[in-house]
């Protein structure tokens, strides 16, 4: 069984029944946490003792300096990420309590690991009541947060913490997910249950490992080879360490003895319990950048075996080593495909701006068709910064047939072409405000054409845009966006013919059908663009 939750991954979505559990316990602020969260580690014997706790950037504000709207904002906002990681935990513990019902848990391999990465700063500088403002580069205000408070965590959210809090639930290390060269932003805690094979349980096992080491765990736990063909297709050789090794010897020589580790150009290298790393940039703080990858500047050296935390650079002191630690990432990143480094950020989000391919190339022009569900962002045209149009081709039958012809996005950002009481309209969702623009006709029975045109402003991204709709050659509605989505309409929803999965672009059911289903027959769908060099050049 493979079970991966949401939690504690954003947006951190649980019953307001979870959220009243934390009321009040964050209201210290992140800087005690972060100190009390280290004795209890010490304590627990998870960390070691005398573990000195690193610094932590100065970009990161103290609880102190914040006003008291700021703090009430974000305490809440730790309180819906505890109470989502508790509910996690909970579902988790029913899966386990089903094994132990039918009376297979003694004799069953469990790993339980408590993440992918270390807690995230993601959030940025506030925080989000929806996170794809971050996505796009908007700001939230503390008036604009407050005001969803008492939704945080609903499902009228998409919430995220400040990235003060990433750095305390990270202690004792200084970073976080996305500086692949801290273990602040890679190290999780991970639980190996299986007490008929592990004779010597309930112990701490300090040997390095990774997450690759898993699937060789498991393979040497069911006494199977490593596959070398798969489908008469050759694999290649996988990596990772079994763990099996330590069930039975909590203090057995470490076998995983180098691992690399990258992100944005952040990047860092394991190799026999000394760990070297650079961090061209703080994902807060993008774009600007401490070195660069040109340069491979800014290297660091720690002894892990006496620096739990990495708090004691040791650089300076062992130049030869780091010079050895630095060549043997290189070969790392040779032999697993790590080259060339970006060390971009939102940027990538955006093909065109990213000088990524797609798979429609330099394609203006799709055409799509029912049951057409659930496509990704890149897998159909980019209609953001840049004039486009979206036609339809509906065959009237008469009835009820209001409901959704195309839609891409969701509630928190996206657009939607829609019949809603015989009318053809459509909804531009920039990030929770809607635009909507509907038709002064019906729509008659019969084979109609129903297009919408997006002439796209220019001079930079998320622009301003005219807009108007057409109804068999007619203009039936015009207005005006003076904004639009620069980056990404959604990270998890994609776009559906037909119908709209998941969260409604539009905040509401059209129509009478699940999904907001289109009731009459579409023939075709064509989505164009129509660009120009203008339009991301910034004015």
């Amino acid at each position: 069984i493979y079970y991966s939750s949401a939690g504690s991954h954003s947006p951190h979505h649980v019953g307001q029944e979870w959220i009243a559990k934390y009321k009040g316990k964050f209201d210290e602020g992140w800087d005690v946490l972060r100190e009390r969260n280290l004795q209890n580690q010490i304590k627990a014997g998870i960390v070691p003792e005398g573990t000195q706790m690193a610094t932590a950037p100065d970009s990161i504000p103290k609880w102190d300096s914040l006003t008291p709207q700021q703090q009430k904002i974000y305490a809440r906002q730790a309180e819906v990420f505890a109470a989502f990681t508790e509910h996690s935990d909970h579902e988790a513990g029913r899966l386990v309590q089903a094994i132990d019902d039918l009376g297979e848990l003694d004799n069953t391999l469990v790993i339980y690991i408590t993440g992918d990465n270390g807690a995230s700063v993601e959030g940025d500088r506030s925080g989000q009541w929806n996170w794809n403002h971050y996505l796009n580069g908007v700001e939230e205000t503390p008036d604009e947060q407050e005001a969803k408070l008492d939704e945080w965590g609903g499902p009228t959210t998409y919430p995220m913490y400040h990235m003060g809090w990433a750095i305390a639930f990270n202690s004792p290390f200084a970073l976080s997910k996305q500086v692949a060269g801290d273990f602040g932003g890679t190290r999780n805690g991970t639980v190996i249950h299986w007490p008929e094979r592990i004779r010597q349980g309930g112990g701490i096992r300090t040997q390095f490992s990774h997450v690759n080491d898993v699937a060789p765990t498991i393979l040497e736990a069911a006494n199977l080879p490593m596959p070398t063909t798969i489908n008469g297709i050759k694999q290649i050789p996988m990596q990772g360490t079994s763990l099996v090794y330590t069930f039975d010897n909590p203090g057995a020589k470490e076998r995983h003895n180098t691992q690399y580790f990258e992100i944005i150009g952040n990047r860092g290298i394991y190799h026999n319990g000394w760990m070297a790393r650079t961090t061209v940039m703080y994902p807060w703080m993008a774009p600007n950048r401490m070195n660069t990858v040109a340069a491979d500047d800014g290297w660091q050296l720690y002894d892990t075996t006496n620096d739990f935390s990495l708090s004691n650079d040791l650089a300076a002191q062992y130049p030869d080593r780091l010079a050895a630690m630095k060549q043997k990432f290189m070969e790392e990143a040779i032999e697993n495909q790590v080259l060339p480094l970006d060390d971009r950020l939102l940027e990538r989000l955006v093909p065109s701006v990213a000088g990524r391919p797609t798979l429609l190339g330099e394609r203006t022009s799709i055409d799509l068709y029912p049951y057409a569900w659930n496509m990704v962002e890149d897998s159909i045209l980019n209609v953001k910064n840049v004039s486009n149009s979206v036609t339809a081709y509906v065959d009237v039958k008469g009835g009820d047939e209001d409901g959704v012809i195309f839609s891409q996005g969701g509630r928190f950002g996206g657009w939607s072409l829609y019949v809603e009481n015989n009318k053809p309209s459509y909804t531009y969702n920039y990030m929770g405000e809607l635009f909507t623009f509907t038709s002064y006709k019906p729509l008659p029975n019969g084979q109609s054409e129903i297009r919408f045109e997006l002439d796209y402003d220019g001079g930079g991204v998320g622009k301003g845009a005219d807009v108007r709709m057409m109804l068999n050659g007619e203009v039936v509605a015009e207005g005006r966006l003076e904004k639009t989505i620069a980056s990404r309409f959604s990270i998890d929803e994609g776009a559906d013919v037909g119908l709209d999965r998941g969260s409604a672009v539009t905040v509401k059911t059209i129509g009478p059908r699940r999904y907001s289903a289109y009731g009459g027959q579409i023939d075709k769908v064509t989505i164009q663009i129509f660009p120009k060099p203008s339009d991301q050049k910034a004015n």
